[in-house]
């Protein structure tokens, strides 16, 4: 009788749908899967390999529309848990409901942490994500959550293309990103911080108003900085009141393309050079303009995972340095 192997090789495997791009950087294949919906809009998923014993990165984006996405995700989970995968990493670049990590009013729902304790109870064990909301949904999740950062791969978008014909400024769209702000300054060699001073009327959702520029722009390319875009009216109003204020010009970089009803136009339309975003949610081409520019995000989730995958660190993807 041959002696039986007492630590099996360890089996990377990933599933989605959409995960093409960072399947081919960790060389591996998306295993097949059947998926479809019921008539009543039921969503079925089965997986056509043996699942049993790998390590399982289940990537989707949690695009529009956003509550299948998060269900097919979810289902995808649990036939996994279900049919024994070892460790389940759940690899969602873009966190739906992220917006939705607090309340600002009674009788309000912190649907962020919702999320969390959905994908907790179909079976993952750990989550990764890019660039969230707010730090504190990491805490969410009772579980190891990596936060990855897309700063280094916009930033050194921004220096291969600007830095060396201009004096740079980096804008906070409003007084909640100044940390942010502060990161990108610093990785793009100490530049000048300016915020944008905004009031929000609570009972109006995506609605902001511009006042003001808070710090020396003139005659500086400002950098726009924002985790996600959903509408643009924020961002569309923070180039014109940075214009009006004398700057030479404005490029607008962000992670999320969230780009809902008229968000193309305006931004199209704003005054912007540029507007740069991250692939981590997708960007369908009636979507784009000439002035937009989408970075993959796929080297960035190919690295964390191979990194995860091998019980390697990955701290080194945290702190937004490049």
């Amino acid at each position: 009788m041959s002696a039986m192997s007492a630590t099996p090789k360890k089996n990377l495997m990933l599933f989605s749908g959409r995960a093409q791009q960072v399947a081919k950087h960790l060389d591996v294949t998306i295993t097949p899967q059947s998926a479809y919906n019921f008539a009543n809009g039921e969503i079925f998923v089965r997986f056509e390999e043996s699942v049993r014993g790998c390590d399982a990165f289940v990537l989707q984006s949690h695009s529009a529309p956003i509550n299948d996405q998060i269900m097919e995700h979810l289902i995808m989970v649990d036939a996994l848990k279900r049919a024994s995968a070892k460790r389940i990493t759940v690899v969602m670049p873009f966190w739906g409901y992220a917006r939705q990590d607090k309340k600002h009013r009674g009788r309000e729902p912190i649907s962020a942490r919702l999320v969390a304790d959905m994908f907790k109870v179909a079976g993952a064990d750990r989550i990764m994500t890019v660039d969230l909301h707010t730090s504190q949904i990491q805490g969410f999740f009772d579980g190891p959550v990596d936060h990855l950062f897309a700063l280094p791969v916009l930033a050194e978008h921004i220096k291969r293309t600007y830095a060396t014909d201009n004096e740079l400024a980096v804008v906070s769209p409003d007084s909640g990103r100044v940390r942010l702000a502060e990161r990108w300054a610093e990785t793009l060699g100490g530049t000048p911080l300016a915020f944008i001073h905004k009031t929000r009327d609570p009972l109006k959702p995506n609605e902001a108003k511009a006042n003001r520029v808070v710090g020396e722009i003139d005659g500086r390319l400002c950098v726009v900085i924002d985790d996600m875009i959903d509408t643009g009216g924020t961002v569309a109003k923070a180039v014109q009141a940075l214009l009006a204020e004398g700057a030479k010009d404005v490029i607008v970089a962000a992670t999320h393309g969230v780009l809902s009803g008229e968000a193309t136009e305006r931004l199209a339309n704003c005054g912007a050079r540029e507007v740069i975003f991250t692939d981590t949610l997708p960007i369908p081409d009636e979507k784009r303009f000439p002035a937009m520019s989408v970075l993959s995000i796929a080297p960035l989730l190919a690295q964390a995972i191979h990194a995860v995958f091998v019980d390697g660190s990955v701290t080194s993807l945290f702190d937004g340095i490049a």
